[in-house]
């Protein structure tokens, strides 16, 4: 938002230099984040924050500059001729909750034309561009004042009158800037006695506005509240001035001497004559309900104690009034501009923020104990530094995801957010999944094709009426890996794409710093990992991980064009085990001895069963079991594979003997052959 430091000084005598003004500012919480121009040019590029409306104008900043210097405000008191005659417009609130104000004035035999220099010169300096003398009246007066105000040519208003009413079946509404929008009976408009002339709030409608012919005008300073226009301006993507203020919040009181300004600027550029008073219809008040103030709990808050007299001085120049109500105690009553101020320590903050932070002594709090650290710590760590030391690069997204992604990638049920930002970011994630999509779609989509991301984090379910957060770790690879790399070799090695077994092999690095009995795999995934290229990881009986490529129809629906890995870490399960700790073990006397095994299974036999059947045997000095060479072709037959096994065999106290090493391997064909294998010649 741009502020001309020089527009300030119509307000208060500004005892600083432009360049110091927007330091002190600054430190007051009210942001200038760049300057440009000079002398009476300068611009402030300020950041408001979204609960302050009231410092979103020039006047607002002045008000606290005042209070910063202790300076008096000139306030704003518009200088209108004496009314002719009696206004007959006639205004219909039908909505008072949504519309609990509307104030109206009418202005005849006025010329439009280009606004006098100085407005014209103002409007241009903070990125305004000139239309008219009424246009830009109203245009002044929102970064004047900051209230938002429209112009009607009042001879093209069916019936002298306007109405506050929702909008009805099948009614279309032209706006200003020239688009034909399909009304909701959701939408709250403005309305003359045939049809709406604007979307309350938002915009004002193309058939009415003022043109070099218009000669009648009618002025409107309203009240709207601020969800309904919030959700109208999300409905029809129209974001305005006007609903940029209004969805934060107006002041009320501020109708009739808004309309009132925008009345003078037009009389004094286009003549005209002021007819009948000033219409202002009241369907409800909206009173700021009083704060009690304690000046101990000031001191006890800041920490250091502020004199009434001061807070008194701060508070004054703010707007706020006070009362006394017993020791040390007051009542204050809130301005109507700021409505972010609700509870005690909203003054107190203004307190201090006016008073100074760089006047309150640098201290540290008081504690008596000791650091704790957490439960988890030494396992999160050891965790994030193997996945560091893997290549992986942590990231971190929002917890929210929409709705249908939460159903999509998790069965648990999910907590939907009441006021949510977007359709897209609806309901607590349930799964870490879509987040991760999303990143590594965002780095595609940017020109960076390898990637390898992790995110610890929390997923949400609603158990109940409760919530239940569960903590998981997510990864993402795509793309390339230079082999060189993995190998260990200095170079020369050709990059090839990321695999199924690169990631299982991540994978494997991650549980072998937990303690484990029984590690196994299958094929039991959830539906948008690709079948046949994802695996189940079972740690003593319980599943801690899933991972695998993504389902191409999964990743083709949010645009990703190349093969996308990903990896699931259940932390609640997994840390159920203890992190291994490095111990020395003496290298055996004996030696070991090897058995190969050659057998042909069917297809539907993964080795995972063939280990299990292994090592269910019971045999306490089998070291190894593992696949060495696989073979499938027409040899082996359709539907079938060939593979070599090697069991190792070795004991700790002794040497083996051929024949309980023959009984062993015995036993392991014959588990072999229950599996359905036939041994080869």
């Amino acid at each position: 938002m741009k502020i001309s430091p020089s527009w300030l000084r119509d307000f208060v005598d500004l005892p600083v230099d432009f360049t110091r003004l927007a330091d002190e500012l600054t430190l007051a919480g009210v942001a200038v984040e760049g300057i440009s121009g000079s002398g009476e040019s300068t611009v402030y590029e300020m950041e408001i924050t979204t609960n302050r409306p009231d410092a979103m104008n020039h006047y607002g900043v002045a008000r606290e500059a005042s209070a910063l210097y202790d300076l008096p405000l000139r306030p704003i008191e518009p200088k209108l001729p004496a009314p002719q005659g009696k206004s007959d417009v006639t205004i219909d609130i039908q909505e008072p909750e949504l519309c609990p104000r509307f104030t109206a004035r009418e202005i005849r035999g006025a010329t439009i034309k280009a606004s006098p220099l100085n407005i014209a010169k103002r409007l241009q300096l903070i990125d305004q561009r000139p239309i008219s003398n009424a246009v830009d009246a109203t245009n002044y007066v929102l970064w004047e004042s900051g209230k938002p105000t429209h112009v009607f040519d009042l001879d093209l208003l069916e019936g002298r009158r306007l109405i506050i009413r929702k909008a009805r079946a099948g009614e279309t509404l032209k706006t200003l800037d020239g688009v034909d929008r399909k009304l909701t009976t959701d939408d709250l408009v403005v309305a003359d006695a045939v049809k709406p002339v604007g979307l309350a709030g938002v915009m004002g409608g193309f058939d009415t506005m003022i043109t070099e012919r218009t000669k009648n005008i009618l002025i409107e300073s309203a009240w709207w509240d601020p969800t309904a226009v919030r959700k109208m301006s999300k409905r029809h993507g129209l974001h305005t001035d006007a609903s940029h203020r209004f969805e934060r919040g107006a002041d009320f009181e501020s109708t009739v001497a808004s309309t009132n300004r925008v009345a003078e600027l037009i009389l004094n550029s286009g003549g005209g004559t002021l007819v009948g008073d000033v219409i202002d219809v009241i369907a409800r008040k909206i009173d700021l309900a009083p704060v009690e103030l304690d000046l101990r709990e000031v001191q006890r808050i800041l920490g250091e104690k502020i004199t009434a007299l001061e807070i008194n001085r701060i508070l004054l120049r703010l707007g706020f009034v006070l009362t006394a109500g017993g020791e040390d105690r007051y009542l204050v009553r809130i301005p109507s501009w700021r409505l972010d101020v609700e509870r005690e320590i909203d003054i107190i903050e203004e307190i201090a923020r006016l008073h100074g932070y760089d006047k309150f002594a640098n201290t540290l709090p008081a504690y008596v104990g000791e650091v704790v650290e957490l439960p988890d710590a030494a396992k999160d760590t050891r965790l994030r530094s193997s996945l560091l030391s893997l290549g992986y690069n942590e990231a971190i997204s929002l917890s929210f995801i929409s709705k249908e992604d939460a159903k999509r990638f998790s069965t648990a049920t999910e907590l939907d957010l009441e006021n949510p930002l977007s359709d897209e970011a609806s309901a607590m994630r349930t799964s870490l999944v879509p987040s991760m999509l999303n990143m590594l779609a965002h780095n595609l989509n940017r020109g960076n094709e390898n990637v390898r991301l992790f995110e610890s984090a929390k997923a949400f379910e609603a158990v109940g009426e409760k919530s239940l957060e569960r903590k998981q770790i997510v990864l993402g690879a795509t793309g390339k890996v230079d082999e060189a790399v993995v190998r260990g070799l200095a170079g020369g090695a050709e990059a090839r794409a990321f695999s199924f077994f690169d990631l299982k092999g991540d994978i494997e690095q991650l549980l072998s710093h937990f303690s484990q009995w029984e590690l196994g795999y299958d094929a039991q995934t959830s539906d948008y990992y690709h079948p046949g290229r994802s695996a189940r990881v079972v740690l003593d009986g319980v599943t801690v991980a899933q991972f695998g490529q993504i389902h191409p129809d999964v990743a083709s629906s949010r645009k990703i064009k190349q093969d996308v890995f990903m990896a699931e870490l259940y932390l609640d399960c997994l840390y159920q085990h203890d992190l291994c700790s490095v111990r020395y073990e003496v290298l055996p006397r004996f030696p070991v001895v090897e058995r190969d095994f050659s057998f042909v299974f069917a297809d539907a036999v993964e080795f995972e069963k063939l280990r299990q059947a292994t090592t269910g045997l019971g045999i306490a000095e089998l070291r190894g079991f593992r696949p060495v060479e696989i073979f499938r072709g027409e040899k082996v037959g359709a539907g079938k594979y060939s593979i070599l096994l090697r069991a190792k065999f070795q004991s700790s106290e002794r040497t083996l003997r051929d024949d309980e090493v023959a009984a062993w391997a015995g036993k392991i064909t014959a588990a072999l052959e229950g599996l359905g294998g036939v041994q080869r010649a």
